[in-house]
């Protein structure tokens, strides 16, 4: 109780995949946190679609997850040049560790292969060293995921989730923005450990303090 907790998003709707339900369990269970997604994806965003779409749907899925908008960050890095951009991407992150002070981060698993989320993984471990890192399971793009971390996540949280991911409209024609599927992959980490519902990380590093 009480931790203050980040979120590391390459693009918005990562750490909604990645981890929407224990955000929304940390911040149902009283812990500050916030969430920092580094692009908006405006060059990959349907021709019919506002360029800026992303940040809309994003600000109403933070919200369905308990985070209150101050404590959302928007960056402008464009869509797979993230690792041209590493040095700023880094000064972003030590200046959130500043601001922030987080006890917990969440980003990308080291083994994500999508070369935006490998960059923030990469960068957010030389940012956040001295403290709890764990990173969250994308399984479309994870070469291999160690699953040495759960959390439990009931009804409600769960519900959040899915209701947070239907936020982002713009995105429901991917095959894994299915309720279907969110659900399963919650049901089987749930199963993993005795929970109805679950979701996994990697410990990246784990600080006792």
């Amino acid at each position: 109780m009480g931790r203050t907790v980040l979120v590391l998003a390459p693009h918005t709707d990562d750490g909604e995949f990645g981890c929407g339900g224990t955000i929304a369990r940390f911040c149902r269970d009283g812990d500050e946190v916030h969430y920092a997604a580094f692009s908006a994806a405006e060059q990959s965003v349907l021709p019919h679609l506002p360029s800026d779409i992303l940040r809309t749907e994003v600000r109403a899925a933070v919200v369905e997850l308990g985070i209150p908008l101050e404590q959302l960050s928007i960056f402008d890095f464009e869509v797979r040049t993230f690792p041209r951009f590493r040095q700023e991407i880094l000064e972003r992150m030590v200046a959130l560790n500043q601001e922030i002070k987080p006890d917990v981060v969440l980003l990308p698993s080291a083994n994500d292969t999508h070369q935006d989320h490998a960059t923030i993984a990469a960068e957010g471990f030389r940012a956040f060293k001295r403290q709890t890192m764990l990173g969250y399971e994308i399984p479309w793009n994870n070469l291999d995921f160690r699953t040495s971390c759960f959390v439990a996540v009931d009804e409600e949280c769960a519900e959040r989730k899915i209701r947070a991911l239907a936020c982002y409209e713009s995105q429901q024609h991917r095959s894994y923005a299915s309720e279907e599927f969110v659900r399963a992959l919650l049901l089987t980490r749930g199963t993993q450990i005795g929970q109805r519902y679950a979701e996994a990380f990697e410990v990246i590093r784990w600080v006792i303090s």
